[in-house]
């Protein structure tokens, strides 16, 4: 395309919506196309808080980050980070302790163009081109084992990414062989879609979203979220809807936090 912005990477197909560009639209992001936006509109015709359910993911992770770069944690692995945008791991990893070091993996050739970029120049942070249903290339790539020892603590993020994995594809497997890669004292800080709370709604943009993009939607139970901790042990407050994950303030937790369509939680490995 003659007129496709330089820092999309060739082959990269604008007019399908795409998982990484939808939700870098529904966080306010410019790196998006009319594909992606339509998409977001149309879950946001259904489900109008649906920027302010990725917008309080969002602040999870961040608050998820400092936490453990508060108890010591200095190595980061986030699979399925997606776009950079404000406030990415290595920025408040390291902010706390600028020896920190962050790989970054995704399957999306934009996110990965931009990660590359923002990466330039710190050698402490990388960005990997690896699929999630490979978790065990993903623990062997080099560019993994550079910056990250396992025979010490590790921060594993799983943000938004497993629901992307059928049952078929089986996510409990591919947590398991993460999990048993890390040494004792590692967390997971993991958030899930999920029905409870708004389920009519929910599930209506899960249709919505499953029409127009090839990375599939698999909406989960609390119970089933809950079996992806297996090995590890659920901190304060357990599993619970974004926004009340150790909010800032008492104040920032909403009326109604189970309108916010996200089970997260961080658990340590014992």
């Amino acid at each position: 395309m003659a007129d496709q912005p330089d820092w999309v990477p060739p082959g990269v197909d604008v007019k399908r919506a795409n998982v990484a560009r939808v939700y870098d639209y529904l966080l306010g992001g410019t790196h998006n196309f009319l594909a992606d936006q339509d998409v977001a509109r149309s879950m946001a015709t259904i489900e109008p808080m649906s920027g302010a359910i990725a917008r309080a993911n969002r602040a999870y992770l961040g608050r998820a980050v400092r936490f453990l770069a508060g108890a010591g944690i200095s190595q980061f692995l986030d699979i399925g980070s997606g776009i950079p945008t404000q406030g990415n791991v290595h920025e408040i990893a390291q902010q706390a302790n600028p020896d920190a070091r962050v790989v970054y993996v995704d399957v999306d050739p934009i996110a990965i163009a931009h990660s590359k970029a923002i990466l330039a120049g710190h050698a402490n942070a990388a960005i990997l081109d690896a699929d999630l249903r490979e978790p065990a290339k993903i623990l062997g790539h080099p560019s993994v084992r550079s910056l990250i020892d396992f025979g010490k603590p590790v921060a594993l993020l799983l943000l938004a990414v497993l629901h992307f994995l059928s049952d078929e594809e089986d996510p409990g497997a591919v947590v398991a062989t993460l999990r048993d890669a890390l040494a004792p004292g590692s967390y997971l800080v993991l958030a899930h879609a999920t029905a409870e709370g708004k389920p009519e709604a929910a599930l209506a943009v899960a249709t919505v979203y499953n029409r127009s993009v090839a990375a599939k939607w698999r909406l989960r139970s609390r119970a089933e979220i809950q079996h992806l901790f297996d090995g590890f042990e659920l901190i304060e407050p357990g599993l619970v809807f974004a926004p009340a994950w150790r909010p800032d303030a008492t104040g920032d937790i909403p009326g109604n936090s189970t309108e916010f369509g996200t089970l997260v939680g961080v658990a340590r490995k014992p």
